[in-house]
């Protein structure tokens, strides 16, 4: 039999700092090259040698790609398990001086042993307890990539009775792009090589509920996230004649304080519920200082998500932007009557949908996609820059409906997705609880919603009532720089689970990752759970 490469702790500990060596920060050449790297790593295995078609590199956008790695089993079962993962990270600056370090776990870690009073309480127990290897990427989540390649190996040479597909992804830290490329690839591999998706398995890390939670999680769906946003459109003034016009920082005053921590827009499902919704940006949209007031202005409201979809985040966030304008028109009225200033108008709500619609009819659909096209060739603006700057241009060429609040959505946008009441979800929970306490007295605990938030929101989505189409008539974006292949998510029909290692400070400074869960406990249970998964279905056919 091949000898495994990755099958020990000591192996699979090498295997996950060369992939954290290998720097692969979002939207910088790391994440491009990174890979094409692991491909190569796959090539050393002998089954890839011998079926080098079954390993393949996929492109994402922005000159990124994906890989696809594929067992297929001798038994000839249909019956497959998605192991999925996400390469890229996030920067590194707040490591400071040791920057340079922050991709060498076991350098990392001992250089804190000599700065350990840098570090906050919980960070120095975990340092000094010799349990835990730090460094970007550790937990979130090479880790989840490095246990992925080793039951990816394992199951070649033991010729596990299932087939592995092996999907790792850029940019899951910001748009998603590349687990959004790889839904029509997985249908396409899918289809060429006969597969039936049994399961998709994620490796996120567990992540704490809790100040000084230390449980063992797995998760059995993934929260989502949509970012309702609004653009303020006020009426220009002289500072001299500052009731001669309004501003959009003060109309936006008014959404802001009501959007903030808004428990309309917190969902309870299963014992769980959604974090309150924040502000993630708010800001003028004046390029240069100057004695104007400022009239247009912008702002980004994170909302997380479990059953509902963006028809219904859309009809509260207008209830709320209704009675927002409401205040402001009286409030605004009230000092307007106490200078005896005339008001420049009643501050209305619209959706970006109405707004795209009136200037269509205003100027014809052709000069608004060239006005929309304009904006698109700035290299300088993300997808959320020009959501906001095509909602803004069309207001300038349709003053007349201001004074106003534009409620469009910026990406990205992460579909719920839960599997709790599936049967194979039961059975893969129950036994990993099970497993856990027999081999290594781990008591497990399942969350019906990681709340990190993964790329598992890209399958198994279920929306009979197409609320999608919300998302899609209300974001500014869509179509050019950013879509969703919601058809195609539908038929990725499996469920969904996440079962990851213990780590902690995930987009920190002290990030880091428990190695008995990382390099024993986790790829253990995980690799005993796909043999069950496996018995169980070759028992069936």
């Amino acid at each position: 039999m091949e000898q495994l490469r990755w099958g020990t702790p000591d192996q699979l500990r090498r295997l996950l700092c060369e992939l954290v060596s290998w720097r692969s920060m979002t939207l910088t050449e790391g994440e491009r090259t990174f890979p094409s790297k692991v491909q190569a790593k796959l090539q050393e295995l002998h089954y890839f040698q011998k079926n080098p078609d079954y390993l393949g590199l996929h492109e994402a956008d922005l000159g990124r790609r994906f890989l696809t790695g594929l067992y297929k089993c001798e038994a000839k079962s249909k019956e497959t398990i998605v192991l999925l993962s996400h390469f890229d990270t996030v920067n590194t600056e707040e490591y400071g001086d040791l920057e340079e370090y922050a991709y060498h776990p076991e350098e990392l870690t001992k250089y804190l042993l000599k700065r350990i009073d840098e570090l906050h309480g919980d960070a120095q127990n975990d340092l000094t307890s010799g349990e835990y290897l730090f460094g970007r990427g550790t937990m979130d989540m090479k880790m989840g990539l490095a246990m992925h390649m080793s039951l990816l190996e394992k199951a070649t040479v033991e010729k596990w009775p299932i087939n592995l597909l092996l999907l790792t992804v850029p940019d899951e830290e910001v748009n998603s792009s590349g687990m959004r490329a790889a839904v029509t690839k997985l249908l396409e591999l899918k289809e060429k090589h006969e597969l039936s998706y049994k399961l998709f398995l994620n490796g996120e890390p567990v992540f704490t509920q809790e100040p000084g939670d230390r449980s063992f999680y797995i998760y059995s769906g993934s929260i989502g996230k949509i970012m309702p946003s609004a653009l303020f459109y006020g009426k220009e003034t002289h500072v001299g004649e500052p009731l001669s016009g309004i501003t959009a920082p003060y109309i936006a005053s008014f959404l802001t304080q009501r959007m903030e921590w808004n428990f309309s827009l917190q969902e309870k499902e299963m014992g769980e519920a959604t974090p309150l919704p924040v502000t993630l940006q708010q800001k003028d949209l004046k390029v240069e200082y100057s004695v104007q007031t400022p009239y247009r202005s912008s702002a980004l409201y994170n909302v997380f998500l479990m059953k509902r979809n963006a028809e219904e985040i859309i009809g509260i966030f207008e209830k709320v932007a209704i009675d927002a304008a409401s205040a402001c028109n009286q409030a605004y009225k009230e000092v307007c009557l106490k200078q005896s200033a005339e008001p420049v108008g009643e501050v209305r709500v619209l959706r970006y949908d109405d707004l795209q619609t009136y200037a269509i009819r205003k100027f014809g659909e052709t000069y608004v996609e060239e006005i929309k096209a304009e904006v698109q060739e700035n290299t300088n603006w993300d997808d959320r820059e020009k959501a906001l700057r095509i909602a803004d241009s069309l207001m300038i060429e349709c003053q007349e409906l201001a004074p106003a609040i534009v409620l469009l959505f910026a990406p990205p946008y992460y579909p719920a997705v839960n599997s709790s009441d599936d049967d194979l979800i039961k059975t893969c929970v129950q036994y990993i609880r099970e497993k856990g306490m027999e081999k290594y007295n781990l008591p497990v605990k399942q969350v019906h919603y990681f709340n990190g938030i993964s790329d598992l929101s890209y399958v198994n989505y279920q929306d009979e009532e197409e609320g999608w189409t919300a998302f899609k008539a209300n974001t500014p974006v869509w179509g050019s720089s950013y879509t969703i292949p919601f058809d195609a998510m539908k038929q990725l029909r499996a469920p969904v689970l996440n079962v990851g290692p213990f780590g902690k400070d995930a987009h920190k400074r002290t990030e880091r990752l428990h190695m008995k869960s990382a390099f024993e406990e986790v790829p253990s249970l995980v690799e005993d759970m796909i043999k069950m998964i496996a018995i169980s279905s070759t028992q069936c056919i």
